[in-house]
């Protein structure tokens, strides 16, 4: 049986561009697989491996052009915003070249001998080594920044794992491009191209996560999608971690006191988060709790403006595009449910941007507005108007995890002078891994500091898939006890000769 051909298509028109490649067998996952584990021992040098990451980063730069062009043709997110995450994408290397070369990451503890603590302490030596070949499943919606040459991929080769990325269907021409310039880059260092693998096909997806060799996962894209993987990997024979990111609501509460005071403004910045990207961004606003009465009102008055001058797009592909318009036309017809801005089919190939509201107190108890609070993918949001502060309790009892959820409140709100700001914080942060207090979600800085992650469904662990910490979803602690200076590791010398950041008997050395 001939191997299944992949196609670019062009999701302005629906129409296949070029045959890319081939779905992967079993036997070529394996033979992947096998070649990235060949190649870690070259991952091993940190400075090789740092200087791998930057010459990655220049390589996409030089490349820019060709690449930016490869993906607009398959993903319809224009030049503009792919320059830029393209620019983000080639940050992120070289910010965890940097951890690299600091070295804090590996967690280095040393407690010397003490027979007086009780119990006796021997001597115990501790850091971290990679776990092995990743497994990383790009996203649709980022073809630079969440997918080949992404945050998973690089925090993965900072942390001296070799990677095989599933591409994703969507933009699989780019994901060949940017494959071939990170091989390059490994080349260049002595490092074997298998370091950085890629496979193509549902069923080598699946395949992917089962193998022997294949010691943990990150992924981003669908609950059902997500989710199918996380079980493959807790029931393999050896289960592995599995980091995924799978959906999320990201729920915004406005005060009264908020809209009051500036609801125009809340209602146009709202506009401009949850269209951003034809509305494709895995932290859209996709729930909007906002007061009943004179403030709420003036609110949905500028979202309503600002939305229905927001032209059609083209979504990342027309299955997207279909599963759009069918969601937003079952929540609409729910009862008391408006569309002050009706969303839908823009056209043949595109979609409009729009909004949903409706009372807080239809979202309180389980039913068949339920709907509302699970993500929909594309330009829309859910405006729920509560008549109290009890109303937006119940409704936020009954949110899943999620990646973000945001308060908007009045200045004397966020200066403290009245409880509510410190109340509302309080109720959202068991709910998201990053909370917003006066912004927009949409908009995720690669900084120390970032935490992009949150409880199931957002994602299936407590890691973050943005910032310096990534890294230590790929490693593993491990102690060594009363083991000769010789036969140490040497970041784990008394000498110290790597010049590394470290622990000696409960403080930091000097």
């Amino acid at each position: 049986m001939a191997a299944a051909p992949v196609w670019s298509v062009d999701p302005r028109t629906g129409k296949q561009r070029e045959q890319v490649a081939v779905e992967a067998t079993a036997e070529e996952v394996g033979q992947t697989v096998r070649a990235a584990r060949a190649a870690a021992p070259a991952l091993a040098d940190r400075a090789v491996r740092a200087a791998f990451l930057r010459t990655a980063a220049e390589l996409l730069e030089e490349a820019k052009d060709h690449l930016v062009e490869a993906a607009d043709a398959e993903t319809a997110l224009g030049p503009v915003r792919l320059t830029g995450e393209l620019a983000r994408t080639c940050y992120q290397l070289r910010a965890f070249a940097d951890i690299v070369d600091e070295g804090a990451f590996l967690d280095i503890v040393i407690d010397h001998p003490d027979a007086t603590a009780t119990p006796p302490i021997p001597d115990l030596r501790r850091y971290k080594i990679p776990l092995g070949v990743v497994a990383v499943y790009s996203a649709s919606n980022f073809p630079f920044a969440f997918s080949v040459p992404g945050g998973d991929t690089a925090s993965a080769l900072a942390a001296g794992c070799p990677v095989v990325v599933k591409a994703h269907p969507d933009h699989p021409g780019t994901s060949e491009l940017v494959a071939s310039v990170l091989r390059r880059a490994a080349a260049r260092h002595g490092i074997p191209e298998g370091v950085l693998g890629l496979v193509h096909g549902f069923e080598a997806g699946v395949e992917l996560v089962k193998h022997p060799l294949v010691a943990a996962a990150g992924f981003t894209g669908s609950v059902r999608g997500g989710r199918a993987l996380f079980d493959a990997a807790a029931a393999r024979p050896v289960p592995i971690p599995f980091h995924g990111e799978l959906g999320s609501l990201n729920p915004v509460v406005v005060t009264e006191a908020a809209a009051a005071e500036r609801g125009e403004q809340i209602g146009t910045g709202l506009a401009g988060s949850m269209t951003l990207g034809v509305g494709q961004f895995c932290v859209k606003p996709g729930l909007v709790l906002a007061p009943e009465g004179a403030g709420g009102d003036r609110l949905v008055k500028s979202l309503t403006e600002a939305v229905s001058d927001t032209d059609a797009g083209v979504l990342l592909d027309h299955r997207m595009r279909d599963n759009f318009v069918a969601g937003v036309r079952e929540r609409a017809e729910l009862p008391d449910v408006e569309a002050p801005v009706n969303p839908g089919a823009g056209g043949e190939h595109t979609v409009s941007a729009g909004f949903l509201s409706v009372p807080a107190a239809r979202l309180a108890s389980e039913g068949a507005y339920d709907l509302l609070l699970e993500e929909c993918f594309g330009p829309v949001t859910v405006v729920a108007r509560y008549a109290d502060d009890a109303e937006i309790t119940a409704v936020l009892s009954r949110l899943p995890g999620n990646l973000t959820a945001t308060v908007q409140l009045s200045a004397d709100e966020a200066a403290g002078a009245s409880p509510r700001g410190a109340e509302l914080i309080a109720e959202v942060t068991p709910l998201a891994g990053r909370v917003l207090v006066d912004g927009w979600p949409t908009g995720v800085a690669v900084a120390p500091a970032q935490h992009h992650g949150g409880p199931y469904p957002a994602t299936t662990s407590t890691s973050t898939s943005v910032g310096g910490t990534a890294i230590e979803r790929w490693l593993r602690p491990v102690a060594y006890q009363n083991t000769p200076e010789a036969l140490l590791p040497p970041e784990l010398r008394d000498a110290n000769p790597l010049g590394l950041p470290r622990r000696i008997d409960g403080r930091p050395e000097r």
